[in-house]
């Protein structure tokens, strides 16, 4: 239970940092564009689908690492 926790919290802090860059991003092409900073629906739902696929990605990533760094678990690092 507690590498799914760590592994939940460290992907929601990629996931959120991730998603607020990519919102950023989009606001500044959007200010090149047009002029203004107009913050749209569809750039919301982008952010949100962006940072859900990555946090996705990561606690799946981090769980995995998590595992496998614990004691017992078999690690086939060698020195």
């Amino acid at each position: 239970m507690r590498p799914n926790l760590k592994a939940c919290g460290q992907a929601m802090i990629t996931a959120a940092v991730n998603a607020v860059l990519a919102l950023a991003l989009m606001l500044l092409v959007e200010f090149a564009i047009s002029g203004t900073f107009q913050l749209a629906e569809p750039y919301l739902w982008a952010g949100l689908l962006i940072g859900l696929v990555i946090f996705f990605g990561q606690f799946w990533r981090q769980r995995h690492l998590c595992r496998n760094g614990q004691p017992g678990h078999g690690s086939t690092d060698t020195y």
